[in-house]
């Protein structure tokens, strides 16, 4: 019998979503995003699946992150960028690492050019179109291109930009960084061009250019925040049973005394909390996949555990392990009961929790 929570990566179900998205990209490269270590997945793990069904340039958010990928991916010919940018001080292990910045700022891009020393080194250039994050604003590349000395030893291969709101297909935001993007980006004939994550790639033609960078929908999340049929689930987590009780009608249960039985209730305590990752917020919404149906969740959502109602459930017994995310539980569906999003229910499934992955 576990005594914890375990999280299984099924590597054939992400291979199996990489060819959906690249079958909809149409002739754009597919990049994964494999930030945050693999959106809570295994970076080193995701990133050499993907480089087996054919991807060969990956996204991390931070420097850290591009110096492990580097190492996990040994000699694999990989591009690996680098959404931070050129960070103060960090321009000499960028390049030790082989890796490639995405230049945010005009004082990024003179770290970079002054770094290169007589030399060309490659970079993406990223255009703020409306996220108002990271990137330059339209305005700023103008100027740039009217002072092409600051790129003298830069190289820009690739022109990016993100949408804020891709999910929402009808939202005008996303037409209205399109029109910028293809503006600014034409200022550099030269470099190929990068918008779409996982839900622009959904949004038509206009949107893939030469490269999508797609993440959750690799990791089993919708395009649109909901369940897909044609997005697999990629991770499944589930949590053993370590007591049935049995609670009278007008008790209560967990912290707060927040649920009272309206009837004698048969309940499971599972091994599994937010110290795993289910947020605390899942309650009153959230619940478990047990024996061919949702179980509701009876109460808060407590450190260590969590209560689940399985009256007439004559399966529920100690050691039995139920489905806290995955094929018969959605991600998209879980995130939505915790008042989340995929995104951040899959990147806060915590290290106790015990990884295995199964497929090629």
């Amino acid at each position: 019998m576990t005594e914890t929570s375990v999280l299984t990566l099924d590597l054939d179900a992400l291979a199996s979503n990489h060819a959906v998205l690249r079958a909809q990209a149409g002739g754009a490269e597919i990049a994964p995003a494999v930030k945050a270590d693999g959106y809570g997945l295994g970076a080193a793990l995701v990133a050499a699946r993907l480089w087996d069904e054919g991807a060969r340039s990956f996204y991390v958010a931070r420097l850290s992150e591009g110096l492990a990928l580097r190492r996990a991916l040994g000699d694999r010919a990989a591009t690996i960028y680098l959404l931070d940018g050129v960070t103060p001080g960090s321009a000499p292990a960028i390049e030790a690492a082989r890796l490639t910045p995405v230049l945010n700022s005009l004082p990024q891009i003179e770290a970079w050019n002054s770094h290169a020393r007589g030399r060309v080194l490659d970079a993406a250039l990223h255009i703020d179109t409306g996220m108002n994050r990271l990137g330059l604003r339209p305005e700023e590349a103008v100027v740039l291109t009217g002072a092409m000395d600051r790129l003298g030893h830069v190289n820009i291969d690739l022109v990016i930009s993100h949408l804020a709101c891709a999910s929402e297909p009808g939202h005008p935001l996303n037409a209205h960084q399109l029109t910028r993007f293809t503006e600014t980006a034409a200022l550099f004939p030269d470099a190929r061009r990068s918008l779409a994550n996982s839900g622009g790639i959904f949004l038509g033609d206009d949107y893939r250019f030469d490269q999508a960078r797609p993440g959750i929908s690799l990791y089993g999340g919708g395009p649109r925040d909901v369940p897909d049929a044609r997005i697999k689930a990629v991770a499944t987590l589930e949590a053993p049973i370590l007591q049935v009780r049995v609670m009278p009608r007008g008790e209560s249960i967990g912290y707060g005394a927040t649920y009272t039985a309206s009837q004698t209730t048969r309940v499971a305590i599972l091994a599994v909390g937010y110290a795993d990752g289910l947020p605390r917020a899942a309650h009153p919404r959230g619940a478990v996949w047990f024996d061919g149906a949702r179980r509701p969740l009876l109460g808060r959502v407590s450190m260590d555990l969590i209560a689940v109602d399985v009256t007439d459930c004559d399966a529920a017994r100690p050691g039995a392990m139920m489905q806290v995310i995955g094929p018969d539980l959605p991600v998209d569906d879980a995130a939505a009961a915790a008042g989340t999003t995929a995104y951040e229910l899959l990147t806060r499934i915590a290290p106790r929790a015990r990884r295995v992955a199964k497929g090629g």
